[in-house]
């Protein structure tokens, strides 16, 4: 073996290439998503465009994708990553409770209506390929939910049965399910009525007074909790303040 195959450096050029090959995926993906948001909800996408918009042929996209099904799955998971990204920033926002699900359903409301084809394309069933990234998506964000309601009944003291512990994960789910289907129904129509932030407070409001009725029938009141008295005990508890 020559010095110029040592294992060191073999390895080098694999991890080169195999940060290359990310890089075109990502590239392709991104002129995917260029692609769509110029076309109407249900305009079927073109591989070839997107090969134009990315500057490569169509034969590279399918040297980083397996097949065209292979590329919708991974353009889906992009868009709902950013739909994640969306959400989740406003879960950590001070306000009350109730704040807090109108910052929610706010940040929601406003991405999809800025991006109502890459909406409808995240909530396409791509069979065969496992758990939708759409689901896995509301999944990352009740989880989030579930997790800071589990910390406010823990910081009032409260005791809950197992049963509401047990019932509260698939309630979660549920309800946030409820929102993104809601929120396509309200960008799918003709014309968007109620106005966004009417939406908005009809989608806060149906929220709260589910959660806040639970809470009263067991004697919680978080009506007045404030998200960032909950999170900063665990920011104190991040070694690097992150």
């Amino acid at each position: 073996m020559s010095s110029d195959d040592s294992p060191e450096l073999l390895d080098g050029r694999r991890t080169r290439w195999q940060e290359h090959n990310q890089v075109r995926r990502q590239v392709i993906i991104d002129a995917a998503i260029t692609v769509m948001e110029r076309q109407a909800p249900g305009e079927e996408v073109q591989v070839q465009s997107v090969a134009d918009e990315a500057g490569m042929s169509r034969t590279v996209i399918y040297r980083h994708f397996a097949d065209r099904g292979d590329l919708d799955i991974a353009v889906q998971r992009q868009i709902c990553e950013d739909i994640g990204n969306t959400l989740l920033p406003s879960l950590m926002r001070d306000g009350t409770t109730e704040e807090v699900i109108r910052f929610i359903a706010s940040a929601f409301v406003g991405w999809a209506s800025a991006h109502p084809t890459l909406y409808w394309f995240a909530q396409r069933d791509f069979s065969g390929w496992g758990p939708s990234p759409l689901s896995q998506a509301i999944q990352q964000v009740a989880e989030t939910v579930e997790t800071l309601m589990a910390t406010v009944v823990d910081s009032l003291g409260a005791e809950l049965t197992d049963d509401d512990r047990a019932a509260l994960d698939p309630w979660v789910f549920g309800l946030i399910g409820g929102v993104f289907a809601g929120v396509w129904r309200w960008i799918e129509r003709p014309v968007r009525e109620p106005k966004p932030e009417v939406f908005v407070d009809v989608i806060k409001e149906t929220i709260w007074v589910q959660i806040n009725g639970l809470a009263l029938s067991r004697g919680l009141d978080v009506s007045g909790v404030h998200i960032s008295a909950l999170v900063e005990p665990f920011a104190l508890n991040d070694p690097e303040g992150e």
